[in-house]
């Protein structure tokens, strides 16, 4: 069974065909799909998206890419969203929160700030409902572990990970798995690809992002949750070890960062 730990399946892209894509990716072998919420417009749509299909699970949070059209009822209400989620087998995570310093438009000093001020107060949710998170982190490696140093959340993934091995290792003293995906399928990404063959395989969680970040046969297409095994097998390759290796292990590894997320059948 495989995880996809990342994937927006609300997304406009997929149109009306969201249930049917968790469908197909099931018959791929994909046990469970995180839908991570990116705004609060979009909380009980994965909520209720996650519980119209028996392989998906969700997570509340708010996007850094958000942040700026965004205010402080935003996370009061996230907040409140959060502890009544509680009691909701389906919810798994905060997420995705995170930093972005790519756009410029977010690197504005006070753009800037307003991110860091909207992680924070996200991180100290987390931690306050002992949850782990699904980070977002471009262009923003050391400023996101400083935060996270600080304010310790349950651990969690830094989704779509592209930093260093020394950036690597600190997240994985922290707790956290690092998230891999289409990235990690073009053969021109030599240093994603040498972080995927040799950082810990148990500190590895497998990701689409679709409809984003497609793999190398895709590019530039649509992305789906049913690529996983096949960028499973990238990694297998990668590392010169079995895919059923590479299943169990990114599948433990899924379950041990987010310890809420039930498999069927388990």
């Amino acid at each position: 069974m495989w995880i996809d730990t990342h994937c927006h399946l609300d997304a406009h892209e997929f149109g009306d065909e969201s249930a049917a894509q968790a469908v197909r990716a099931r018959a791929q072998g994909v046990g469970m799909i995180v839908i991570p919420a990116v705004e609060k417009a979009n909380f009980e749509v994965v909520a209720q998206l996650a519980a119209s299909v028996d392989n998906a699970c969700y997570a509340l949070g708010i996007h850094p890419i958000y942040v700026p059209h965004a205010d402080e009822d935003d996370l009061r209400l996230l907040r409140v969203r959060v502890e009544a989620a509680l009691s909701d087998a389906r919810f798994v995570a905060l997420g995705e929160i995170g930093l972005d310093f790519f756009i410029p438009m977010l690197t504005e000093p006070a753009m800037r700030d307003k991110q860091i001020f909207f992680f924070r107060e996200q991180l100290k949710i987390a931690r306050d409902f002992e949850l782990p998170v699904l980070m977002h982190v471009r262009r923003s490696q050391d400023v996101v572990l400083k935060h996270v140093r600080q304010i310790r959340p349950a651990g969690g993934i830094a989704h779509a990970f592209n930093g260093s091995f020394q950036q690597a290792q600190g997240y994985i003293e922290l707790g956290f798995k690092l998230g891999f995906g289409g990235a990690m399928t073009f053969t021109r990404a030599l240093q994603i690809r040498r972080m995927a063959s040799e950082l810990p395989l148990e500190s590895i969680v497998l990701e689409t992002d679709a409809p984003d970040i497609s793999p190398s046969w895709i590019h530039p297409g649509r992305n789906s949750p049913d690529q996983i095994p096949r960028i499973g097998a990238v990694l297998a390759e990668l590392r010169g070890i079995p895919l059923a290796e590479v299943e169990s292990v990114t599948t433990a590894s899924a379950q041990a960062a987010m310890p809420r997320m039930h498999l069927p059948g388990k």
